[in-house]
């Protein structure tokens, strides 16, 4: 790599196309208010769009782009979207299927016949609808040591995913969200065209649609005018820069605008690039072997808000944060790019949903409304809930406690479960869990596919002594990962080091089992003698890593 490239002022304003407000003054004002704690001079933000029948209707920034340069968040400032990226890798691919060069149906070892026997049964459409079972190679690349600020490139990715033994599931057996099927869709674009994924989609897609600044983002010291730095907030207050040097592309590294996304979302009504029918392709959910449907298409979520036809898809990397949400029978989209990684722009492209389509919006369950705490459920009630619940799948744990008079969902921090009856509670605003049982066994599972489809089952919790934790400390090594732990026992559970500085910290959950602040789990087996003899970690979209002790 090594090469720079300039995207000049004159190309974004030329890019810009016109704005028409049709939203009267009223609604704008609840608009605004749904990023009024982000609007200010001393704080990252959002930019948002809402477009209607191919026009902005409404763009404005909230927030600053630059902390240090004091430039403010506007409708033409460049962000990384993350995942929402995906869904532009899945039209390069259904273009090269257009012209015969490749099919979904294609097993994926005839373009990579580097990965494992394990990939065989894997066809290319298991990657683009995430049902091929394989690891997410992000969770590998953490896991391994690897960071954000890491210089890392298509080599280092492929490096990692080849040297994996084992997938987490057969393939289209399960929907589990996997970036390697992205990377691997940009390899197989890169291999079939012979143009790297960022210069395939800039000649047949960028460039038709009149795409000047967006493009993937393949080279970390590549100079993008007018891009809003990422931003986190910082433990001491304010806030600290968060930026990738990631190179790889496919499973996200999209940086465009709110004013070029208008572009990009109105290929979606009229087809120019790929045709109506390639179109309407892309937004077909997929199914699993069983008949069973995902709500997954082509980089696509597909699914209803309130009642209403939804077609969308969220993005998260560093310091960014996105979401595209379109409602295709009201010819209305809302895209909302952050650059703070606190935001939550899917929440935010609801409420203004909320605002501009009342009047079409089925009502809001009273138990959802901000401010209220859906059903009053007694203590007594709340504290047959709380415990130790372990996947039966993968042993990964789901701790519940009880805050005050509210059970909280222990995930890294702590997420408030606002209860919709005894047995349903609603997190983060979106997502519900119900709390069962079976054979007798209080029982937790969530109703949305995307928190996966594991039953998790209340066990008895593990509060070992410290002669007991000093039992797993020792080096312990991964073949798959190539890399050795250094585990380390202290007054509250194992510290997990890597490459000398500290990876994770991990608490006991059940029996010879530790959960950490990502909602890893580390499952420690033993042998006849009852001697520690190494581990698996189950991350969520990494299954059955296996840890082996060093002598």
């Amino acid at each position: 790599m090594g090469s720079r490239f300039l995207l000049g002022a004159a190309l974004l304003a030329a890019a810009a196309p016109a704005t028409a407000q049709t939203l009267p003054d009223s609604v704008l004002r609840k608009v605004d208010q749904v990023f009024a704690t982000y609007d200010r001079t001393d704080s990252p933000g959002c930019a948002l769009g809402i477009y209607r029948d191919g026009r902005i209707a409404y763009a404005r920034g909230y927030g600053m782009a630059n902390l240090e340069l004091g430039i403010a968040l506007s409708p033409r400032s460049v962000l990384d979207i993350g995942s929402t990226s995906k869904q532009f890798t899945a039209f390069a691919v259904a273009l090269l299927e257009q012209d015969g060069r490749l099919s979904q149906a294609d097993p994926v070892r005839k373009y990579l016949p580097e990965l494992g026997a394990y990939a065989d049964g894997i066809k290319v459409a298991d990657l683009v609808h995430h049902t091929s079972g394989l690891r997410d190679y992000l969770v590998l690349m953490y896991l391994a040591g690897f960071r954000d600020a890491d210089l890392t490139d298509d080599d280092d990715a492929l490096r990692l995913i080849v040297r994996q033994q084992a997938a987490n599931f057969a393939p289209n057996t399960e929907w589990l969200y996997s970036n390697t099927g992205y990377f691997l869709l940009s390899i197989i674009v890169k291999r079939v065209s012979g143009k790297s994924l960022r210069v395939f989609a800039q000649e047949r897609m960028f460039t038709p649609l009149g795409l000047r600044a967006t493009h993937f983002h393949d080279d970390h010291a590549m100079i993008v005018e007018n891009r809003a730095t990422g931003y986190s907030p910082a433990e001491a207050g304010g806030y600290g820069i968060e930026m990738s040097n990631y190179e790889q592309t496919g499973d996200g590294a999209i940086q465009t605008s709110i004013e070029e996304m208008l572009l990009w979302d109105g290929n979606f009504y009229d087809g120019k690039v790929g045709g109506m029918d390639l179109v309407r392709r892309q937004q077909v959910p997929s199914f699993l072997l069983d008949g069973k449907p995902t709500k997954y298409a082509s980089g696509l979520m597909i699914d209803t808000y309130r009642g209403l036809r939804t077609v969308r898809h969220g993005g998260a990397w560093a310091g960014y944060r996105a979401e595209l949400l379109r409602f295709p029978d009201q010819h209305t989209s809302i895209a909302c790019l952050c650059n703070r990684g606190d935001a939550n722009p899917s929440h935010f492209a609801d409420k203004v949903a909320d605002v501009i389509l009342a009047g079409q919006l089925q009502p809001v369950p009273a138990a959802t409304l901000p401010g209220t705490t859906g059903v009053t459920l007694p203590a007594e009630v709340l504290r047959t809930r709380i415990g130790v619940y372990r996947g039966r799948k993968t042993g990964e744990v789901r701790m519940i406690r009880l805050e005050g008079s509210q059970l909280v969902l222990v995930l890294g921090r702590p997420i408030p479960m606002v209860p919709l009856s005894p047995e349903r509670f609603q997190i983060m605003g979106e997502y519900t869990l119900v709390f069962g049982t079976d054979d007798g066994k209080p029982t937790l599972r969530a109703e949305q596919q995307q928190l996966g489809a594991d039953v998790y089952e209340l066990v008895l919790a593990f509060a070992p002594t410290a002669a007991q934790l000093a039992e797993f400390a020792g080096t312990y090594y991964a073949e798959e990962l190539d890399a050795i732990y250094q585990i380390t026992a202290d007054s509250s559970g194992l510290a997990v080091g890597l490459h000398g500085r500290s990876l994770a910290h991990v608490t006991p959950t059940y029996a010879d089992a530790f959960g950490g602040e990502q909602g890893e789990s580390f499952l420690f087996s033993r042998d006849r003698k009852g001697r520690v003899t190494g581990f698996t970690v189950q991350a969520g979209r990494v299954r059955n890593i296996a840890f082996a002790r060093r002598p």
